[in-house]
């Protein structure tokens, strides 16, 4: 079933219009015909089933049929990701969305290998804004996730400093699986949390210092082998996605 999403204000007597790129790619590519069935979500993360009424030359026309279950995670987990070398930000992005991240931060950190300047940071933010909508497509979420701005550390440390956000931090020197376990059993009593991941050549010792401020920061490790970032930023996302919808259960 293919997916769209929409603002709250194309919906009209439960009718949708879409036109545009969606359009065009469901009428040509896809060759949606009338009858068909397609889910559509909106800009406040509501998703309903909806039947293609009539297609024209640009035009999809819709009806909504029934309203869906959000798929999204009880808690908003935002991704503060150092900017790794190569297309892994984009393998990031992907597989994040896929698991349910809410937000995905792109950091320079003091061991980044890779420096950008404004330019180039805008149009990454560009392509990177269309893998999230395109891997929310995918996965059928209820919203595409938020993507940026490009932060530096500090501000990263200092919009995740609410008492009310549990601040992650998967370290490499952190020894046993204790505090993993520990901190795993508590994102449920947090409706945000903040992940930090380090670049591949791992965390600055003044970072982590830095990170260490405030008592909502649980330093964990992600087991006995490094992990490159890309795969660290994955697995801890996929567990806090295991975690979260167990406890929906």
């Amino acid at each position: 079933m293919q997916q769209i999403f929409i603002d709250n204000n194309d919906i009209v007597d439960d009718t949708i219009t879409i036109t545009g790129d969606d359009a065009n790619h469901l009428i040509n590519a896809v060759r949606i015909k009338s009858g068909e069935q397609i889910r559509v979500s909106t800009s406040s993360e509501e998703s309903y089933l909806c039947e293609v009424d009539t297609t024209s030359e640009g035009v999809l026309v819709l009806k909504v049929t029934d309203t869906l279950l959000s798929t999204e995670l009880s808690s908003r987990i935002t991704l503060y990701q150092a900017i790794p070398k190569g297309d892994r930000m984009e393998t990031i992005l992907e597989k994040c969305t896929e698991l349910g991240a809410y937000r995905i931060v792109p950091v320079e950190m003091e061991r980044c290998v890779v420096k950008l300047d404004d330019k180039k940071k805008a149009k990454r933010l560009e392509r990177y804004e269309r893998i999230a909508e395109s891997a929310a497509q995918q996965s059928k979420r209820s919203c595409i996730p938020c993507v940026g701005p490009f932060m530096t550390l500090d501000e990263a440390i200092k919009e995740s400093e609410s008492a009310d956000i549990l601040r992650i931090v998967p370290y490499e020197n952190k020894n046993g699986m204790t505090d993993t376990v520990n901190v795993l059993n508590e994102v449920k009593n947090y409706k945000e949390i903040a992940v930090f991941i380090g670049p591949e050549g791992g965390f600055a010792p003044h970072e982590i210092e830095a990170l260490q401020v405030g008592e909502n920061t649980k330093l964990i490790s992600l087991g006995k082998r490094i992990l490159r970032t890309d795969t660290a930023a994955i697995t801890m996302v996929a567990a806090l996605m295991l975690e979260l919808e167990q406890n929906e259960l």
